[in-house]
């Protein structure tokens, strides 16, 4: 019977590591976009995909059948969902760091994950129509960012006299 469960645990460890080596860059590059941290400087990013990471193992022999990159995706937006959406600290970078994070986690998943708007909707627990109006909104600061402030007009020189 022991034999048989470590087994069974060796073949599950052999399993996800496999997983891992070839979820875990793309995992990290969707963490990196949420946390709008810098790709070489992500420690929030890192955790972020750890965690979700560790939840999926722990669910790992309840998969039966389900995709488990689609299980570790969603682990990892509701896990950024509920850890970010309420104010920041620090000011996100990049040309996601002007998004809300609800903004940033929608564009993620519709433009980088592919994800569908019906599915985005039933993760986030939102209407499909409040998730298309966010996504069209973030677009539009993403395609077109607010100007800055106008420059300071050249001094004159005083004309002496």
């Amino acid at each position: 019977m022991r034999e048989r469960q470590a087994a069974r645990d060796a073949r599950r460890a052999r399993e996800f590591e496999a997983f891992v080596a070839g979820a875990a860059g793309r995992l990290l590059h969707a963490a990196t976009l949420l946390t709008a941290e810098p790709g070489d400087d992500n420690p929030r990013a890192r955790r972020l995909l750890t965690a979700s990471l560790a939840r999926t193992y722990v669910s790992w022999d309840r998969l039966r059948g389900e995709d488990p990159y689609d299980c570790a995706r969603k682990e990892l937006a509701v896990r950024f969902a509920r850890g970010s959406w309420p104010p920041r600290r620090r000011r996100a970078d990049g040309v996601l760091g002007r998004l809300s994070p609800q903004e940033r986690l929608i564009v993620v998943l519709r433009l980088f994950e592919g994800v569908g708007e019906e599915q985005v909707a039933a993760l986030l627990g939102l209407p499909m129509e409040r998730v298309r109006a966010v996504h069209a909104r973030a677009l539009g600061l993403v395609l077109n960012p607010p100007r800055g402030p106008a420059p300071a007009p050249p001094l004159r020189k005083a004309a002496s006299t």
